[in-house]
């Protein structure tokens, strides 16, 4: 009678036998090693269906193989796995805790955990990128938008509408160029400090409120100019969702804002004389000539202020300004005007130049003024001489179109059928203009004099 064989039990030495499931003990996960030939191996557990170790083959990096817990099941046909974790990294009891649970989302739920993780991380990479675009402040942003902004149809901020806008969020605390103490903040300095998610109507209407009290009118064209920036901002797609663009609109700001009168100071007739003489008794002869420079030619004060030595044609009697609307405009170079550009010294490349900073005169209202005071005449701005030009050319007798194409004003096809004029043409209408004024300031001219060599004639 044969006595019945009993299967010997396998030694605690030897390898995992990958064919049925085990109770997975941490001696088996240590034996386990990848089967050679093949890019990983998996032993499964008896405690949790779906739970698996996965070993992968040594390498140079890992000499014994990677070894996971990974979760292993069916949804749709199809095999899925999720890795749990490194088998040092957890315990036996978490990886089946784990797995159980990733065992009910697809069993019950009938979801896939992998695509469940991939939603939960990109909710998370949502939610990391929304607090790191909060965070965002207008001072992050406002150095580009001084590099890349640019009015409407124009390919870059004006030279001096962008120091404006430097200056307007300066933080100040600099030594002040003219008397004593140190500059204030810019009215825009403190909203660099705000979040771009923090712009809104209320916070807009606190800041300008603070601001109007040294100054309206400053506070209003900072607002106007911040307005600028939240255009720019609503342009980009990165601080689109950001912004309030009608921020600075709302009707509890707007009502508040001071009202834009537009101004129209200009000489009267009978001011022209004592104009004239205080301009010409000026200690500063530079700012003299520039005065008058603006009143004879109606040219915008930045556009007179840099103007150059090279832009100064005295063969051709011909003057090249800067133009605020086009690149330049040429006009005429007039007798009495070109004798008094030929007088100034040359310092440097500046026609009306300086010692400052900028090399050419900056600003000329504290000269302006003395003038004005020694002539008895309130309220004449920098500006109103242009607007003296216009309606002195007017009384002259100059055509509407001749003087609009001196000033640099955009062509208007309503007045004489609009048509540029040449140079040359233009030059009988400025010199009639010139000689009107001088007749009104009582300067009589003489065209073959030296420079310098001009007298007042007493009005009768």
């Amino acid at each position: 009678m044969e006595t019945g064989r009993t299967m010997a039990r396998p030694k605690k030495t030897d390898a995992p036998d990958l064919g049925e499931a085990q109770d997975l003990t941490a001696g088996l996960i240590e034996r386990l090693t990848c089967t050679a030939g093949k890019l990983q191996t998996f032993m499964r557990d008896t405690k949790a269906p779906g739970l698996r170790v996965r070993a992968t083959p040594a390498s140079a990096k890992n000499p014994q193989g990677v070894k996971a817990f990974v979760f292993e099941a069916k949804l749709n046909r199809q095999t899925i796995r999720r890795t749990i974790g490194d088998v040092r990294a957890w315990s036996i009891e978490d990886a089946r805790t784990e797995a159980r649970a990733l065992a009910k989302t697809v069993k019950s739920d009938k979801q896939d955990p992998r695509e469940l993780e991939r939603q939960q991380d990109a909710a998370k990479a949502a939610d990391i990128a929304a607090a790191t675009a909060r965070a965002v402040t207008v001072g992050d942003v406002w150095p580009r938008y001084l590099t890349e902004g640019k009015p409407k149809r124009k390919p870059s901020f004006k030279p001096r509408y962008r120091a404006d806008l430097e200056a307007m969020a300066a933080p100040g605390g600099e030594k002040k160029k003219r008397g004593q103490g140190n500059t204030r903040p810019g009215p825009l300095y403190p909203l660099l400090a705000l979040p771009l998610a923090g712009v809104d109507e209320d916070s807009l209407k606190s800041w300008y409120d603070r601001e109007a009290k040294s100054g309206e009118h400053q506070a209003a064209r900072a607002l106007m100019m911040f307005r600028g920036f939240l255009r720019w901002c609503a342009g980009r797609p990165e601080y689109r969702a950001l912004i309030d663009r009608d921020a600075g609109k709302a009707a509890a700001i707007v009502e508040g804002l001071p009202s834009n009168t537009r101004r129209t100071d200009a000489l009267e007739a009978a001011q022209v004389p004592g104009w004239w003489t205080g301009v010409e008794q000026l200690s500063n002869r530079t700012a003299s000539v520039y005065l008058r420079a603006l009143l004879l030619t109606g040219a915008r004060r930045e556009e007179m202020a840099a103007l150059k030595w090279a832009d100064v044609d005295f063969q051709w009697r011909k003057l090249t300004i800067a133009d605020k609307v086009e690149a330049t405009r040429v006009i005429p170079l007039t007798g009495y005007l070109s004798q008094q550009l030929a007088s100034l010294p040359r310092i440097n490349e500046f026609v009306f130049a300086s010692t400052g900073k900028a090399g050419r005169i900056a600003d000329t209202r504290a000269s302006h003024a003395k003038a004005l005071q020694s002539a008895g005449i309130d309220g004449l701005t920098i500006h109103g001489l242009r607007r003296s030009f216009s309606l002195l050319g007017e009384a002259a007798g100059a055509p509407a179109g001749a003087i609009a194409q001196v000033m640099g004003h955009k062509p208007s096809a309503t007045a004489e059928g609009y048509r540029p004029r040449s140079v040359d043409a233009l030059r009988p209408y400025l010199a009639q203009i010139e000689a009107h004024i001088l007749e009104q300031a009582g300067v009589t001219f003489d065209a073959k004099a030296a420079p310098g060599a001009l007298r007042v004639v007493q009005a009768a």
